[in-house]
């Protein structure tokens, strides 16, 4: 098992600048690389606060040359708000500028806001998703090719930007059947969102994935599944107790969202609870936040139940300070990861095996 580090580029406070917020990301980065993280990630979406990163190919072009170890990920594509052969030529393209250093995340999107303003429609979006695979595989594995599809069709065509590899690293997000289902079939790595956010929901998701495996005829205890956990280590109750809030702010415009109840002021989502929205206390109780040894042992927790491959950890919400999330950075590498391996042995043995398939 290994740790990502998960870049949102969202803001609370009005008027914030968008490059204080690409910097801020690449100053976690080159942390993250240098406390030995494996993965980057950086995330996509449209039209608010919620997220200021429309491209995360962009991101990933932008910190080639300003990493040299640390893989790039997108984290993800929103596959259906593009042209799929533009796609397909700006991956070739990124995973050369990488030297062969961009994991692919992809998804199929959630929010109907963004879908309306690119004239796209979200019920086609999953099916589209399985298509772009299809495309994409055929356009690297050999010189040229051509593609009819339901959505597509493409006469003989070359890309001649190609990954250094045949394929980067493919791995897929989305609390989706047919998406899991994909991602079944060809072994990839499903990356589950901050809404199942215990213990017991992550469990009950990775379970739901091993039926869909079971459906398929594999082994329902090999999904490899890969949780985004929210991460602030501080010994002082007021910094959690203010990163706590800044994530509620996150979690609260990413479920306006996905239930198409966004409010929106000009350029700002207007913060609001959601149906079913846990108490302050019970959040913290289910985030990766406070002193180290609680961050140690939480995370303990999690990793012995649901034995994940993966964790993309975030360490900035909303307005919290990135100071704040450099400083997380370095003790989670030089405190909580030595406590982890005391408590579960070497990290890089969990999920070896499902990671290699």
């Amino acid at each position: 098992m290994n740790f990502g580090i998960f870049n949102l580029m969202g803001y609370r406070t009005p008027g914030t600048a968008a490059a204080a917020l690409y910097d801020g990301a690449i100053a976690q980065v080159k942390a993250a690389e240098a406390a030995g993280f494996d993965i980057a990630w950086f995330a996509e979406h449209h039209f608010s606060n919620y997220c200021t990163c429309p491209s995360p190919l962009m991101m990933v072009a932008r910190l080639a040359g300003e990493t040299s170890r640390i893989r790039l990920a997108t984290g993800v594509v929103v596959v259906p708000l593009y042209d799929p052969v533009r796609l397909v030529s700006e991956i070739g393209m990124v995973d050369q500028l990488t030297h062969g250093r961009l994991v692919l995340g992809i998804g199929s999107g959630y929010q109907p806001y963004e879908f309306e303003r690119f004239g796209e429609d979200l019920t086609d979006s999953a099916p589209k998703l399985v298509e772009f695979v299809d495309i994409l595989e055929k356009a690297f594995s050999g010189e040229t090719f051509t593609h009819k599809g339901r959505y597509w069709e493409l006469p003989e065509t070359h890309i001649a930007p190609r990954p250094v590899g045949k394929l980067p690293d493919i791995w897929i997000a989305g609390d989706n059947r047919t998406l899991q289902g994909l991602a079944a079939r060809k072994g990839w790595p499903i990356m589950l969102t901050p809404r199942h956010a215990s213990v017991a929901q992550l469990t009950e998701v990775k379970v739901r994935i091993g039926e869909i495996y079971a459906e398929q005829g594999l082994d329902p205890k090999r999904p490899a599944i890969a949780p985004l956990r929210h991460v602030c280590i501080t010994d002082s109750k007021a910094e959690a107790a203010e990163f706590v809030d800044n994530v509620r702010h996150q979690i609260r415009l990413s479920q306006s969202l996905r239930r198409r109840e966004e409010l929106i002021d000009g350029a700002m989502l207007i913060e609001k609870p959601y149906q079913g929205e846990p108490p302050l206390d019970v959040l913290a109780n289910s985030l990766l936040v406070g002193d180290a040894a609680s961050v140690a042992e939480r995370m303990a927790a999690l990793i012995r139940a649901a034995e994940p491959v993966h964790m993309l950890l975030q360490f900035q919400a909303g307005a919290s300070p990135f100071s704040m999330a450099l400083k997380s950075i370095e003790r989670f590498a030089g405190e909580v990861v030595p406590m982890l391996e005391r408590a579960l042995g070497p990290l890089d043995e969990i999920g070896a095996a499902r990671r290699r398939h």
